[in-house]
């Protein structure tokens, strides 16, 4: 026999109204299904999809011009990103037989610290600059040498390897 004071404890589930759960902060409420977080999740796809594509495709082509005034590189079709280096910033430049993506941790645009800075979208040979404020330009690019070579001629330095008369 059950005493008096012994009560039967039975579960029960309460479940706010809207109004309610706004006005009393101990109550939870979660709305799970509707066309905003429908919408919210396509919309994120899609951006999170055209940012890979971007990032793929804005390393296809890579275009280095080099004129008497400045060093210029555009990624992709669209020209961005793109890094303009003044050769008034740069007091040396040299060619590099072979660059290797494993070098920079991987493709792409890339930052290293001890290196500097670099667009590397293939292993191969590539053009160094080196800039007033210690820190380096690293591209890779078909015929760096004679790139190289042009630069040295408009910055007045001499030729790699030649003797320096004193």
């Amino acid at each position: 026999m059950r005493s008096a004071s012994t009560r039967e404890y039975r579960p029960h589930l309460h479940i706010p109204s809207r109004s309610r759960a706004s006005a009393d902060p101990g109550h939870y409420t979660n709305w799970t299904s509707g066309v905003i977080p429908l919408l919210m999740s396509v919309i994120g796809c899609v951006a999170a999809g055209l940012l890979m594509l971007f990032g793929t495709l804005a390393f296809v082509n890579v275009a280095v011009r080099v004129d008497g005034h400045a060093l210029e590189v555009r990624c992709g079709h669209m020209g961005l990103p793109r890094r303009r280096i003044l050769l008034t910033h740069v007091v040396g430049a040299d060619f590099v037989p072979r660059v290797t993506p494993r070098q920079w941790g991987g493709w792409g645009y890339r930052w290293r610290p001890e290196q500097g800075t670099a667009v590397v979208v293939r292993k191969g040979e590539g053009l160094v600059l080196r800039l007033g404020d210690g820190r380096t330009f690293t591209v890779t690019v078909d015929d760096a040498e004679a790139g190289v070579r042009f630069i040295r001629e408009q910055l007045q330095l001499p030729a790699a390897g030649a003797a320096t008369g004193a």
